[in-house]
């Protein structure tokens, strides 16, 4: 595997950090999740829920039911943590000796006032590369600023580009800002300076803010309003719902995307659609003469006809299919997105597969996810803390095993 021997303390919880440590575990790296002594990352109690196998005992496995948990912590460890004790510090501080990357998604200061900050752990281990997800960044007029993903969406402008004209500004289904503007660029971010180590010794802080990270996804519309000053209208976005060629259409038995973007597939669908007159219309805004008359033309055939006439004359036309559809599509079979996991205590569980490709050290064979705690001991073995000592810090409660302590009462989403 391209990344075995690099280890990562994993500190996040919920989305961003869970999903850019599991891309990095899917191709080797040792992911040890860090968690708490109380509940742990709160998304192991996010419904919904597997149900206990036959014959398991529904208590032993009641932090690895949630569906949300096992999607994004397959194939990691778990250790259970008081770093708000001083002996809970040094352990943290034994396991960051060995440690190749630190992970953390908490606002900015926490782990400074817990102190297990950068610059402290830097000097236990000068070679480490720091990464910090946080919503705004590490500094600027935001930095403590509390938000979720539609937060950082609106605050840059993604948000209120994405909708019909005249509508209301539209949330996307998946969380753009927590995984392409957070997870995916920390895992990048990761990398670079991964690389960057091998050739200098040095390990350095990774500063990722998802709203930075959204704002990126703007870098074409951003490079046109900084050469013509012109601000792009909701709705009227060339690749935003803009244009005829380049939109959902309603078909006979649900919707269809037209994808026909350049001249040659447009004039296609127009040609065998029998309407070689249309190619006029290419460019024309929705709402139009034009528009009126290409959705007419979509609505007088099913999704299927659709398919089948994009499969003759390939022009860019595939229908909007729903989840479920999308997930048993073969497609993504054939592309191995979607891939099976044995999770003790409930059996076969399915989930969305990595979308990394390599031809060589293709990502491994999806492991279960972890307990809490389930890795404790052995854990902090590995860091060279004697038998005896673990024993002590876990009879006084500053490390902890799997089962309790794993309750949900009183946690929720917090930003």
């Amino acid at each position: 595997m391209p990344l075995e021997g690099i280890r990562i303390l994993d500190l996040t919880r919920l989305l961003p950090g869970g999903f850019a440590s599991q891309w990095l575990a899917d191709f080797g790296a040792e992911v040890v999740k860090v968690e708490d002594t109380g509940a742990g990352d709160y998304i192991r109690f996010a419904p919904p829920y597997y149900e206990a196998a036959p014959g398991e005992d529904e208590a032993e496995i009641v932090s690895t039911r949630s569906a949300l948990y096992l999607s994004l912590n397959h194939g990691k460890r778990s250790i259970r943590i008081d770093l708000k004790s001083e002996a809970g510090r040094e352990a943290f501080l034994r396991l960051v000796e060995s440690a190749d990357v630190v992970l953390e998604g908490f606002r900015p200061g926490v782990m400074d006032r817990l102190g297990v900050g950068y610059e402290t752990l830097r000097e236990v281990n000068p070679g480490l590369v720091y990464c910090a997800i946080t919503g705004y960044g590490q500094d600027g007029p935001n930095r403590d600023r509390a938000g979720h993903d539609i937060n950082y969406l609106g605050s840059t402008g993604l948000l209120g580009l994405t909708g019909q004209k005249g509508g209301p500004p539209i949330q996307p289904a998946a969380q753009i800002g927590d995984i392409g503007g957070g997870a995916m660029t920390a895992a990048f971010g990761v990398m670079t300076a991964l690389f960057g180590k091998q050739r200098t010794g040095k390990g350095q802080m990774v500063d990722i803010s998802m709203t930075d990270g959204a704002m990126s996804w703007l870098a074409m519309l951003a490079g046109a309003y900084f050469a013509d000053g012109q601000v792009p209208a909701r709705g009227e976005i060339m690749l935003g719902g803009g244009i005829v060629c380049y939109m959902p259409y309603e078909a006979a038995d649900g919707w269809i995307s037209c994808g026909a973007l350049e001249p040659k597939f447009f004039k296609a669908f127009c040609k065998r659609t029998g309407n070689p007159d249309f190619v006029k219309h290419q460019f024309d805004p929705p709402g139009s003469e034009g528009w009126v008359k290409v959705a007419a033309i979509f609505k007088s055939k099913t999704r299927a006809e659709w398919s089948a006439f994009n499969d003759e004359h390939n022009c860019c036309i595939e229908p909007i299919l729903e989840l479920e559809e999308a997930l048993e599509s073969d497609l993504a079979r054939e592309r191995g997105m979607v891939v099976e996991i044995d999770q003790p205590g409930i059996g076969k569980v399915r989930q969305v597969g990595n979308p990394v490709k390599l031809s060589e050290t293709p990502a491994g064979d999806p492991r279960p996810a972890p307990v809490a705690g389930a890795d404790t001991a052995d854990v902090l073995a590995e860091a060279g803390l004697s038998r005896e000592k673990i024993a002590t810090l876990i009879e006084s409660g500053v490390v902890a095993g799997p089962g309790g302590g794993t309750s949900s009462d009183g946690i929720g989403f917090r930003a």
